[in-house]
């Protein structure tokens, strides 16, 4: 495990950690308010339980890689690093196929990875890259 002590780098991946647990939060809104639709007589998608579902239980994970990553595992900076440029735009660009979901449900998944966008650029960040230099 890498050591992090620059004081720019710990409050870099402070603010990564609260990115993704507000992903986390807004998750399990887009959950509750299809429960909420649901028992108002507007039933969702099986594809729209399921992505609610998995993202919600998925948060966990990448808060545990998050902080992993800001206590020097290479490996979840590594994947966390990846995760947080793919995630975003395979939700997002599977939401923009027509009729796959209604647009409040689209909105609110991409109001869930918005701070997932702002962990890569966090994470792409000169402090948390010299934390983890490349090694060959």
């Amino acid at each position: 495990m890498t050591t992090i002590d620059d004081t720019r780098t710990h409050e870099a991946f402070d603010l990564a950690k609260k990115c993704v647990t507000l992903s986390g939060m807004v998750c399990a809104v887009t959950l509750a308010t299809v429960v909420v639709m649901s028992i108002a007589d507007h039933p969702g998608t099986p594809f729209m339980w399921a992505r609610a579902v998995i993202l919600l239980a998925i948060a966990p994970m990448l808060h545990r890689m998050i902080v992993r990553a800001s206590q020097g595992s290479r490996r979840s900076f590594e994947r966390m690093r990846v995760i947080t440029v793919t995630m975003p735009i395979a939700i997002i660009g599977v939401d923009l196929i027509p009729g796959i979901c209604p647009m409040w449900y689209a909105v609110l998944q991409a109001v869930s990875v918005l701070p997932l966008v702002a962990v890569a650029f966090i994470l792409n960040g000169s402090g948390p890259r010299a934390a983890f230099p490349k090694t060959r």
